[in-house]
């Protein structure tokens, strides 16, 4: 089941048929002490809804504050050692993708964030942008994985790679994350051969693509989250972006109306194009 959020409703997606919520409240869902059986429930009890139901997606979040992962792939791990050798950061990120210790930050809160079909932005001080497609997690405000949706983590690599204390700013600004187009509800992992892909077109035009497997990631999810939530509450629970494991080349830089896709097997399509 995939659980949207629209502009007036929630609804849930079995297959091609599309249910409404009576819960109008994500908050409220999240903290659910069973999501996915509530859920289940109110799919063999409910009439499908006959309208076009996703014609106005926004993204799955209400209160939720966003996080993410860092080099939790080697690939990402020798990105960012290769962008910021001259600012001697190398070191580090090599240590961190060995730690038992994950890195983790802040990454929006929800009015930050961008839904499907609509604009995630590039700093205007940045020469050196890229998205970085990533599984989200969906965690309740217990500390439990009730979800997986996908995730854009947008990143201007100059301004990390310049210093890595640089990377709020690098990380951090309006419209810098994309979530969606729906929330994945299933209590079991995702299985390690599910496949990220990453296209991104330029005036129709394809001028990078990529996929990778999750069993390329070298943290457990669980132990993110148990990590995340140490000496931390999160009242309506959290998304937790997972890492990238696909890293456009140096040569490459967004620009304005390009369009990105990010496709998760099992969960759909994230578009968002470029402001």
């Amino acid at each position: 089941m995939i659980l949207y959020r629209t502009k007036n409703e929630l609804l849930i997606g079995e297959g091609n048929k599309f249910y409404r919520v009576a819960e109008t409240s994500l908050n409220a869902l999240l903290a659910h002490n069973d999501l996915h059986s509530y859920l289940a429930s109110i799919v063999t009890s409910e009439e499908p809804t006959d309208e076009d139901a996703l014609s106005s997606l926004e993204a799955p979040i209400e209160h939720q504050e966003v996080w993410a992962s860092g080099v939790t792939y080697y690939r990402s791990r020798s990105a960012r050692i290769e962008e910021s050798k001259d600012a001697g950061g190398g070191d580090f990120y090599d240590r961190v993708y060995s730690a038992e210790r994950p890195e983790l930050f802040f990454k929006a809160v929800a009015h930050k964030v961008a839904g499907p079909n609509s604009e995630v932005r590039i700093r205007s001080d940045a020469k050196w942008s890229v998205p970085e497609p990533e599984l989200t997690l969906a965690v309740n405000p217990r500390g439990e994985i009730v979800g997986y949706t996908i995730g854009n983590d947008m990143s201007s690599r100059d301004i990390e790679g310049a210093n890595p204390l640089y990377l709020p700013q690098a990380k951090v600004y309006d419209r810098s994350c994309a979530l969606g187009p729906g929330i994945l509800i299933q209590k079991e992992p995702m299985p390690s051969n599910t496949e990220i892909a990453m296209e991104i077109l330029r005036a129709g035009s394809t001028q990078f693509s990529a996929t990778i497997r999750l069993s390329e990631m070298k943290r457990d999810p669980r132990t993110l989250v148990e990590y995340l939530y140490r000496d931390q509450s999160f009242p309506h629970g959290c998304f937790l972006l997972t890492g990238t494991g696909i890293v456009p080349p140096d040569t490459f830089t967004l620009q304005s109306r390009d369009e990105i896709r990010i496709s998760i097997g099992g969960i759909g399509t994230l578009i968002n194009h470029v402001a």
